[in-house]
C-alpha cells in the first residue's frame, strides 16, 4: 500500500489530532478552574498536552517532507495556497479589530466624552517604546529576508546568522511589549480606548511569540540541514508569517499608537 501512482500525500493515521483536541478541551477547562477557583493544575495539564501533541505532530510533518519525499511538487503547491489562505483569514482577523477602532475613533459617543482618546485616558507616546519596537521588526523582517537569500545561494552560516538574529529581534521585541503593558497607564476595563489597543495589540504580540516560535523550529531544522535552496517551505512560510505581522505592526503603530494618539 505504500506505492502509489499519484503525487498526493495520503496520511499515515496518526494519534496527534485527537491528543491535540483532548488537550486544548484541558486546557479550556483548566482556564476556566482557574478564573473561578484560582487553581491552574488542570491548566498546567492542558499545555503540557497541547506542547508534547505539538512537538510530535511537527516531527512527523518534517519527517514526511524531509526524509521520506512524500511533499512532492503537487503537495508543495497545496501547502503554499493553504499558507496563503492561513495569512488571508489572519489579515481579516485583524481587520476586525481595526474596525472597532476607527468605528469608535472617528465618531466618538457621549458616553466617552465625545473625545478621542477618552477623557482621562492617557495614551502612550508613540516616540518612545513604539517607535522603537517598529524599528525592531522592520529590521527582523530585513534579517529574515537575508537568511533566505542566503539559503537560496547555499550559504549555510549566513542563513543561520540571519534567523539567529530575527529569533532575538522577535524575542526583543515581546520583552519590550511586555514591560509596556507592566507600565500602561490604563487597563483592558477603561472604556473602548482600553479594548481595542488590548485586544489588537496583544494579539499582535501573541502572533509575535507563534513567528518567533516558528522562526525557531527553522532554525533548528537548518542546523539539522533539512534545509536545500531547492526543498524549504517550511522556511518559507515562517518568512512569510513574519512579514505579515510586520506589516500588521506598521497599520497598527500608524493608525493605533500615533494617529489615535
Amino acid at each position: 500500500m505504500s506505492n502509489h501512482n499519484h503525487p498526493y500525500h495520503l496520511v499515515d493515521f496518526s494519534p496527534w489530532p485527537l491528543t491535540g483536541a483532548i488537550g486544548v478541551l484541558t486546557l479550556v477547562s483548566g482556564m476556566i478552574k482557574w478564573f473561578h477557583n484560582f487553581n491552574i493544575n488542570l491548566l498546567l495539564i492542558g499545555y503540557l498536552i497541547v506542547i508534547l501533541t505539538m512537538y510530535q505532530w511537527w516531527r512527523d510533518i518534517c519527517r514526511e517532507g524531509t526524509f521520506q519525499g512524500k511533499h512532492t511538487i503537487l503537495v508543495l503547491k497545496g501547502l503554499r495556497w493553504g499558507m496563503i489562505l492561513f495569512i488571508i483569514s489572519e489579515v481579516f482577523f485583524f481587520i476586525s479589530f481595526f474596525w472597532a477602532f476607527f468605528h469608535s475613533s472617528l465618531s466618538p459617543n457621549i458616553e466617552i466624552g465625545n473625545m478621542w482618546p477618552p477623557l482621562s485616558i492617557n495614551p502612550f507616546n508613540p516616540f518612545q517604546i513604539p517607535l522603537l519596537n517598529t524599528i525592531i521588526l522592520i529590521s527582523s523582517g530585513i534579517t529574515v529576508t537575508w537568511a533566505h537569500h542566503s539559503l537560496m545561494e547555499n550559504n549555510y552560516s549566513q542563513t543561520t546568522q540571519g534567523l539567529f538574529i530575527t529569533i532575538l529581534l522577535g524575542v526583543y521585541f515581546s520583552i519590550l511589549q511586555a514591560y509596556e503593558y507592566f507600565e500602561a497607564p490604563f487597563t483592558i476595563a477603561d472604556s473602548v480606548y482600553g479594548s481595542t489597543f488590548f485586544m489588537a495589540t496583544g494579539f499582535h504580540g501573541i502572533h509575535v511569540i507563534i513567528g518567533t516560535t516558528f522562526l525557531m523550529i527553522c532554525l533548528i531544522r537548518h542546523l539539522n540541514n533539512h534545509f536545500s535552496k531547492n526543498h524549504h517551505f517550511g522556511f518559507e512560510a515562517a518568512a512569510w508569517y513574519w512579514h505579515f505581522v510586520d506589516v500588521v505592526w506598521l497599520f497598527l503603530y500608524i493608525s493605533i499608537y500615533w494617529w489615535g494618539n
